[in-house]
C-alpha cells in the first residue's frame, strides 16, 4: 500500500523548485526554499534559502538569496546574504554582493564586487579618487602685464623663449 503524502507536510524552506534544462522562464521566480536553475530565467530570482545555477543554467536578471552556488551564467545583480560559491564554470557580469565568497579557479567575474559584514551598505564603497585636470596652454588665462625684469611668471627668459621658437616648453604633470 502506498503512503499518501500531504502537500503541507514539508516546511517551505525545505522545498526545492527546479527549472529544468531547455526550460525558459520570463518573469519573477520566488520561493521560500531553494531554486535550482538548469534552464534560463529572464527576470528576478528570489529564494529564501538558496539558489543553485547549474553549468548550463543562465539568469538574465537579479538574484537575491541566503546562499548561492553558481556553475552557470548570471548577468545582473547577485546578492547572497550568507555565502556565495562560484564554481570553475561560472560567469558573472554585473554586480556581486556577498558576506562570504568562495571562488574556484576558472570562474569569470566581470562585476563590481562588495563583500564582508557590511556588504549591503553601498556607502562603504570608497569613492573613486579625483583625477587631476590638465590645463592646456591655450586654456590658461592671459596674464596681466609682466613686471619689468621679472621672469617668475609664465614667460620664460628671452634666451630660453627664442630657443623654443618663442614658446616655453611645457611638461605634463598630473599631480
Amino acid at each position: 500500500m502506498a503512503k499518501e503524502r500531504s502537500g503541507n507536510g514539508a516546511p517551505p524552506e525545505t522545498v526545492i523548485s527546479i527549472i529544468g534544462p531547455g526550460m525558459q522562464v520570463i518573469g519573477e521566480c520566488s520561493t521560500d526554499g531553494t531554486i535550482r536553475i538548469e534552464g534560463t530565467v529572464q527576470g528576478t530570482v528570489r529564494a529564501g534559502k538558496a539558489v543553485v545555477v547549474g553549468k548550463d543554467g543562465a539568469v538574465d536578471g537579479d538574484v537575491f538569496t541566503q546562499d548561492a552556488v553558481i556553475s552557470g551564467r548570471i548577468r545582473g545583480t547577485l546578492i547572497a546574504e550568507s555565502r556565495l560559491e562560484l564554481q570553475a564554470t561560472s560567469r558573472i557580469e554585473g554586480e556581486v554582493r556577498a558576506r562570504r565568497m568562495q571562488l574556484e579557479e576558472g570562474a569569470i567575474i566581470n562585476a563590481k564586487v562588495q563583500m564582508g559584514e557590511n556588504f549591503r551598505d553601498a556607502s562603504l564603497v570608497p569613492a573613486p579618487l579625483p583625477v587631476p585636470a590638465f590645463v592646456s596652454p591655450a586654456a590658461e588665462a592671459p596674464s596681466a602685464e609682466p613686471e619689468p625684469g621679472a621672469h617668475g611668471g609664465h614667460e620664460p627668459p628671452p634666451a630660453e623663449a627664442e630657443a623654443h621658437g618663442g614658446h616655453e616648453p611645457r611638461q605634463y604633470n598630473p599631480f
